[in-house]
This record gives C-alpha cells, sequence and structure tokens, in this order.
C-alpha cells in the first residue's frame, strides 16, 4: 500500500522536521491519572474532555520520546516562521517556552510516564525540567559541531557523566546544506563515542517539511551505517516519509535500527508501518509526540484509538522506548 502523509490544512497539523542546531528549542489539565490507570497490559482506555479543546483519551502507560520544552528561547529562523503559518496553520504557541507544572499536569492525565526532552549544549531549560523530576525527564542532546570533533565530543561526554541523557540527535538535511549524509565519515566519531558511551543515536529521516535538501534524509544511508556499526543504537526520528518502505526493510534487516513516529499524527501513519507494528516489528516502534508542535494530548489520545492489539500499543507507546532508551529499566 502506499504511504499516505498527513493531510495538512487550518485544523490539521501535521508534522514536521527539526534543525539540527534548533531541534532542542524548537527538534492547563488537572487531575491525578496514576490513581486511575489499570494494571499493565489492560486495553483500558478512557476518553473525557480536554480543556484544550480535543478529546483525550488516557492510556496505562507512555514514555514520550520527543518533547520539545524550549521553543521559545531563541528568536525562530525565517523557515520556521513559514512552516508554523503555512504549513501548520499553528498560533503562537507552537514558539513558546513549555510550562513545567502544565507538562506535568498533562503528562498525569495521559498516563505519559516520561518524556525524553531535546536539548542543545549549554540550553538550560530542559535540563531544569529534569533536575527537578529526573523519574520524569532525561535529556536529547542536539546541536552538535560534528566539523570539530574533539571538542565537541569532549564536551558530550561531560554531559553524559553528569546529566540524564537518553539519545544524542542529528537532522542531515538541517546543516551543512543537506551534504552530510549519516553514512559521511563525518559522523564516524560521533558513532564511535556513542558506542562508547552506549548512547543511542537518533536521526531525522524521511523529506524535511521546510525547503530544505532532502537526499541526506533517505533511510538508506543508514545501511551502511548499521553495517559498519553493528553495536551502535540508531533511531530513526519523524517517520521516514516517503521512504516508509526502505525504513522497514532496513528494520528487518539489522536489529539495533528503530523509528520513532515524532512529528507524525497517529491517525496518518501508514497501513504498511501498522502492519510491520503488528507483525514483524512489534518491538520496533516507538511513540513520540515533538510537542508542542503536535501536542501530547492529541498524539496520545489518536495513537489509544489505533486499531492495534493491546500488547503492540503497549510496545509502541512503552516497551520499546522503556527497552531502547532505558534497558528495560522501568521509570519509577
Amino acid at each position: 500500500m502506499k504511504a499516505k502523509g498527513p493531510k495538512v490544512g487550518p485544523d490539521e497539523d501535521a508534522g514536521i522536521d527539526r534543525g539540527q542546531a534548533l531541534m532542542p528549542i524548537l527538534m492547563t489539565l488537572t487531575g491525578d491519572a496514576p490513581a486511575r490507570r489499570a494494571s499493565c497490559g489492560s486495553d483500558r482506555r478512557v476518553t473525557r474532555p480536554s480543556t484544550r479543546g480535543d478529546p483525550m483519551t488516557t492510556v496505562d502507560r507512555a514514555i514520550d520520546c520527543l518533547v520539545n520544552v524550549s521553543m521559545g528561547d531563541a528568536e525562530p529562523p525565517d523557515w520556521l516562521v513559514r512552516v508554523k503559518e503555512d504549513y501548520f496553520k499553528a498560533g503562537t504557541a507552537m514558539l513558546q517556552n513549555t510550562d513545567f507544572d502544565e507538562m506535568v499536569d498533562e503528562m498525569d492525565r495521559l498516563g505519559v510516564r516520561r518524556a525524553i526532552l531535546v536539548s542543545t549544549i549549554g540550553s538550560k531549560r530542559a535540563l531544569e525540567f529534569a533536575e527537578r523530576a529526573p523519574e520524569r525527564f532525561s535529556l536529547a542532546i542536539g546541536g552538535l559541531d560534528l566539523l570539530r570533533p574533539m571538542p565537541t565530543l569532549r564536551t558530550l561526554s561531560s554531559i553524559v557523566a553528569s546529566a540524564p541523557v537518553s539519545y544524542v540527535s542529528v537532522g542531515p538535511s538541517f546543516w551543512g546544506d543537506g551534504n552530510y549524509p549519516p553514512s559521511d565519515a563525518v559522523y564516524y566519531p560521533l558513532y564511535t563515542k556513542a558506542c562508547e558511551l552506549e548512547l543511542p543515536v537518533c536521526m531525522n529521516a524521511g523529506l524535511p517539511g521546510p525547503p530544505l535538501p532532502g537526499e541526506a534524509q533517505n533511510p538508506i544511508h543508514l545501511d551502511r551505517v548499521c553495517m559498519r556499526f553493528p553495536e551502535l543504537k540508531v533511531s530513526m526520528i519523524h517517520g521516514a516519509d516517503p521512504w516508509w518502505d526502505i525504513a522497514i526493510r532496513l528494520m528487518i534487516k539489522y536489529k539495533n535500527l528503530h523509528l520513532m513516529t515524532s512529528a507524525w499524527a497517529p491517525k496518518y501513519l501508514p497501513q504498511s508501518l501498522l502492519h510491520y507494528m503488528r507483525t514483524r516489528g512489534k518491538t520496533k516502534i516507538m511513540f513520540a509526540s515533538d510537542a508542542p508542535v503536535l501536542t501530547m494530548t492529541r498524539t496520545v489520545s489518536e495513537a489509544a484509538q489505533l486499531d492495534l492489539e493491546p500488547e503492540v500499543l503497549d510496545n509502541y507507546l512503552y516497551r520499546n522506548a522503556e527497552r531502547f532508551f532505558f534497558n528495560g529499566g522501568e521509570p519509577k
């Protein structure tokens, strides 16, 4: 079946890639959801009105693998403003910082036990979230200067030693004019260090939404990476449109290659991916929202309504990320 991309219109905010340097700064609910959650493995889904206007469905447990909390920390580039206005038809909230208490409330109401917050070297906001609630938040480090590998990797090692880092992130289309696909040797020092630190590397895949060169994000470039670095844990970010079938074939081929569905409204995920999730890819696909670009409330609620068996849904929302990013250790 041909992959169907997200619809775009005034009321349909489909997902889009984030620039490497901007990924971390780009790439109110009340109640006590934990007390109401059913036991693990249950297919209990509760739909209730959301104070943000959309129906909200709670789940037993979830990990959101990509959340932005620092969108307002820097002046947005022109292409991001264009994307917000022309592609998402979004309001000003998309480019604002996230409030700690509001995020925790939303997570509790939905059943999201943990979120991974994108950040850059030197950025403080996401780190402050993680320091306030280390059982709820960890970091994804982006904005790496791969053309100056030694000082960059020394700094990365220092951050990993002192902060709860779950992965490093790179957007190949968003730096170097898109001239460096993941198979380029410029990434090899990062891959080597990531293997040494046992740190996953997550990379944008699929055509970027902004008018930027997209060929570097064709998943086929990960073929050589996974072959050269079989120990490296790699995940594609933001799906893989229009190369879903290539991404699926590569995940079948390489056990350490995964994919997260950040920036994709779950109701628009292609049937080929859902079939893979039900069959050979039960352990490979991970949930992520890319909030506030797509809200956590919307993406969790839509994910809960997918035609997936309870075990498959739990894998997608929770267990796969638990294994991949937290070595099977359940967030407390």
